[in-house]
């Protein structure tokens, strides 16, 4: 395939290659929103795993220590709980290419903050079997799986850059492969610092890119989390031993919950109940731990149709592009080019099993940033500049695809279940319009039923844009799609 879009690609290496190792071919053009999870290391039967989780622990072991000593200096502060992102595992939530935000200032103040108080015994935990960094991500609000995964990927570096470096020598052709000088390999606790090395890496355009096995990864959500607790709060006090304790959490809980309660209303009960009873928190991660083989048989089958819709459906489609059209030889300006990448998203989803990545156990996951990512595969091969979430002082636009100033297309896209949608259609592209300096711009709505499908054309009727060529409609319903096999006979 002459087209690069992944490891296998421009490493010029069999993806069955990287399969047998059990690494993840990921696409050099974005991050893909797979992400590590501390969990499946620790409770994986690989002793390497669990050396791994270990080692984790110890760190958060000596952060904890140093958080209860005295008020530590800002200096120490970024040292010691601020961690760029290692942006060269290509995995994560980046908004436009691989590079994040990494673990910055609010994320050190809340973890040490959290170590020096409610968090004060973590690593001596009675209740459950072991420690576990996810923790923090129930406790504290805006602390996420984006940020368990970014310290989780840190703490692991020394591990991904030899099994990295044992995978280039091995497999790759020599001219692909450079000695790289690496920052913040791992932690010395002799001088409290963190060492670099130099490893044998694979480098391109400038970078050197790391390998992640699959079978540490995951999707949506870290198996700990504070979504499954509010879900699965009615089980969880099977796992309080003390009588007495039990009676009081499921009491309180129930006492302060409305009588029609919301999905909100018992969130916010449930962090109350945090608050009251702390220690409902090892309990809940006891229930998980308890549970544990269900973790790796739900990442292996988020990941495995991670694998076949990003890398090997999008293959099939661009080598079938490659060989059938002149999709990449376009001459057109920016707006033809960018609309024949969403009519090729469209295809993708409606025709090509696109929708499943939308779907977990038949539910809808309704994001946008999804969509989004996928539109940002589809820019292979151009001369364009695509960038994602512009923003020239009226508000970001998802995306602006560019040839100099007097060739700019906007790029929007919203759910069909979008409160805003009829104000975004009316106004809010407009204004993205006039900050950019252009009047071409395409609007994607992705629907999931017939009732959200009636809602927008009602919508686009009432707003006199029916027949509008710059707005185009996804259907992303999981009934009645045609097999890829019947949609391309």
């Amino acid at each position: 395939m002459d087209v690069k879009v992944y490891f296998s690609d421009f490493f010029e290496v069999e993806p069955s290659v990287l399969e047998e190792y059990g690494a993840f071919d990921v696409s050099l053009i974005n991050d893909l929103p797979l992400f590590i999870d501390p969990f499946l290391l620790f409770n994986s039967t690989k002793k390497e795993y669990q050396e791994l989780h270990e080692n984790m622990l110890k760190y958060l072991g000596f952060l904890r220590d140093k958080a209860q000593e005295k008020e530590i200096s800002p200096g120490l502060l970024k040292a010691w709980f601020m961690f760029p992102e290692i942006k060269q595992n290509w995995l994560g939530f980046s908004k436009s290419g691989n590079g994040g935000s990494g673990l910055g200032p609010d994320f050190a103040v809340a973890l040490h903050s959290n170590l020096n108080s409610v968090l004060s015994e973590f690593g001596k935990e009675k209740v459950t079997k072991s420690s576990h960094l996810e923790k923090l991500c129930i406790i504290k609000d805006k602390v996420g799986k984006d940020n368990i995964s970014d310290f989780t990927t840190r703490l692991i570096h020394e591990y991904l850059l030899e099994y990295t470096q044992t995978f280039a020598l091995k497999h790759l052709d020599k001219r692909y492969v450079k000695m790289v000088a690496v920052n913040n390999v791992r932690f010395n606790y002799k001088t409290e610092t963190w060492e670099r090395d130099n490893y044998h890496l694979p480098y391109i355009n400038g970078d050197y890119v790391l390998l992640t096995p699959t079978d540490i990864l995951t999707k949506d959500d870290t198996w700990i989390n504070k979504t499954d607790m509010v879900k699965d709060f009615s089980l969880i006090p099977e796992c309080i031993d003390n009588d007495q304790l039990r009676f009081q959490i499921n009491n309180y809980f129930f006492s302060i919950l409305p009588k029609k309660p919301s999905a909100k209303d018992r969130s916010l009960a449930v962090s109350r109940v945090i608050t009251q009873y702390p220690e409902f928190v090892d309990y809940y991660i006891k229930y998980k731990e308890q549970r544990g083989n269900q973790a790796q048989a739900n990442s292996n089958q988020k990941v495995k149709e991670s694998a076949q819709f990003y890398v090997e459906k999008f293959k099939e489609l661009i080598e079938l592009l490659e060989n059938t059209t002149d999709f990449y030889k376009t001459k057109d300006d920016t707006f033809e080019e960018s609309l024949k990448r969403v009519l090729f998203l469209k295809h993708v989803i409606e025709n090509n099993d696109g929708y499943r990545i939308f779907y977990s156990k038949s539910i809808p996951v309704k994001k946008e940033d999804d969509l989004q990512i996928l539109y940002r595969l589809t820019w292979f091969a151009t001369d364009s500049d695509v960038n994602r979430e512009v923003n020239n002082g009226r508000g970001p636009v998802d995306f602006k695809v560019s040839r100099g100033n007097k060739d700019k297309t906007l790029i929007e896209f919203k759910l069909a279940s979008n409160s805003q949608l009829r104000k975004n259609l009316q106004n809010q592209v407009k204004i993205y319009e006039n900050a950019n300096e252009t009047k071409k711009s395409i609007k994607v709505i992705l629907y999931f039923s017939e009732q959200e499908l009636t809602k927008v054309q009602k919508i686009l009727q009432e707003l006199g844009l029916e027949e509008e060529k710059n707005i185009i409609l996804i259907d992303a319903r999981n009934d009645n799609k045609p097999s890829a096999s019947t949609a391309t006979a």
